[in-house]
């Protein structure tokens, strides 16, 4: 059913529940798994360049953490699943859903954000946002 699975990955203890799931089900469907972390890079506005630069590296590190994470993961659990890695810079859930048409994705699995309530409201999600406009199926995790 699932040939093409899109995880998008930062980290948090949803994105850790979330790779689970996506491990699991390419493993039942022998999907590919696309790893997916954003670096959002909006927050430079008004910012000396050096400290942009030192920030993004920080940024870089922590998202490439977050990727080899869900390849330890394959790895404990012993699966010969195909796991590609992708980073990428811009809005999470523009890129996710770039990433989805561009890869002709069947599936996305992300982990829920956990906000709620005013925060919600104000805000927004990016699971929300994935949920409203990808054109393949979405399975949001808690």
């Amino acid at each position: 059913m699932y040939k093409k699975i899109l995880l998008p990955t930062d980290g948090s203890k949803y994105s850790q529940k979330a790779e689970e799931h996506a491990i699991f089900l390419a493993e039942k469907t022998d999907a590919e798994i696309f790893a997916l972390s954003v670096i959002e890079n909006n927050f430079s506005i008004g910012l000396p360049e050096d400290s942009v630069d030192e920030i993004n590296q920080l940024l870089k590190d922590e998202t490439k953490e977050n990727l080899s994470k869900v390849n330890e993961l394959k790895d404990q659990l012993n699966n010969n699943i195909k796991i590609t890695p992708l980073l990428k810079e811009g809005s999470p859930a523009a890129v996710i859903l770039d990433v989805a048409e561009e890869e002709n994705i069947d599936l996305i699995v992300i982990g829920s954000s956990g906000k709620s309530g005013f925060d919600r409201f104000l805000m927004g999600s990016v699971a929300s946002k994935v949920v409203k406009s990808a054109k393949c199926s979405v399975l949001v995790v808690n």
